[in-house]
């Protein structure tokens, strides 16, 4: 009997108190604001974090790893995304064993492969055709690759040399050429700021709008902007971008970048309303790169959180 008036008047008031908290507007959230606090501090970030291999440079270099390991140790970081930049396997373009291979590694590791940064292949940007004409050549085997392993583009650099005007005209002509070659492949064609002229953001800017084309695109680097403000040139490239570099060098003890102001940058990128990949670039000396690769992570982590 005791029993059954117990279970009568708890039932009784749990629908009192339902109805109390709906009245308030909290509904099943109940008296405890704990679920909105944890809802609140876990916002998904805007954007998914990748790792540029250049982070790795140093490392690869030494011969302590290769490109082939480059899959696994950025799942090793708990990173989905990587960016392979070709001078750590530049005679394998055409090596298919070697990028199926490779291709294999990155979906062993659950990986996605976002894109190839290219260098070294010619000045994009140069007045004199013949230079040009050999620079876009040279980037095909590049786009086939990148097609290949499953990566949405190529990232280029529009070096050269002329006026601020010749070098536009030149950087118009081989961008739409190659972008056209890698229209038909569904792969994209990404410019970096990346010193001399392109890291000017109104020159670069203006290059891809005279281009006009839907895969040719911009990857801003926060930190490749050297006489030139680097809010304005990352705001300026935005409108264009089709990747994000989140370069990084030294952190203060809050666990802050140094050189650059990360929560000014992030909103920046995120008011042009983007929402693809940022990827990790450590050029650090203070810290190894594995340390300085994690604290790009726990930044970017904690500003894309607070952005949500």
């Amino acid at each position: 009997m005791v029993g059954r008036i117990f279970k009568f008047f708890n039932r009784y008031f749990m629908k009192r108190r339902r109805e109390f908290l709906k009245t308030l507007g909290l509904g099943a959230l109940g008296i405890s604001l704990l679920p909105f606090e944890v809802w609140a501090a876990e916002k998904e970030m805007f954007f998914q974090i990748s790792l540029a291999e250049w982070s790795l440079h140093r490392t690869l270099r030494s011969g302590k790893m290769t490109n082939m390991d480059f899959p696994e140790t950025a799942r090793r970081y708990g990173i989905e995304g990587i960016e392979y930049v070709n001078q750590f396997f530049k005679d394998k373009a055409q090596d298919f064993t070697y990028l199926k291979a490779l291709k294999q590694r990155s979906e062993d590791q659950g990986v996605k492969n976002v894109l190839i940064m290219v260098d070294g292949e010619g000045n994009m940007a140069d007045v004199e055709k013949k230079v040009r004409d050999k620079a876009v050549e040279n980037h095909y085997k590049w786009v086939e690759a990148a097609k290949f392993l499953g990566c949405h583009s190529i990232r280029i650099n529009t070096a050269g040399k002329g006026t601020e005007e010749e070098m536009k005209a030149a950087a118009v002509d081989s961008l739409g050429r190659l972008s056209e070659f890698g229209k038909k492949h569904g792969i994209g064609v990404i410019v970096e700021n990346h010193g001399n002229i392109s890291s000017n953001g109104k020159w670069l800017s203006s290059v891809l709008s005279e281009v006009n084309m839907e895969n040719c695109g911009s990857l801003p680097d926060f930190g490749n902007f050297y006489d030139y403000d680097r809010y304005q040139g990352v705001q300026e490239m935005m409108p264009f971008a089709k990747g994000v570099s989140a370069k990084s060098h030294d952190f203060n003890e809050n666990g802050e970048e140094t050189t650059i102001d990360y929560h000014r940058m992030l909103k920046i990128v995120k008011d042009a309303g983007y929402k693809g990949w940022i990827g990790i670039e450590y050029e650090g000396k203070q810290l190894s790169e594995d340390d300085g690769i994690k604290a790009t992570k726990r930044l970017l982590e904690k500003v894309g959180k607070e952005l949500g």
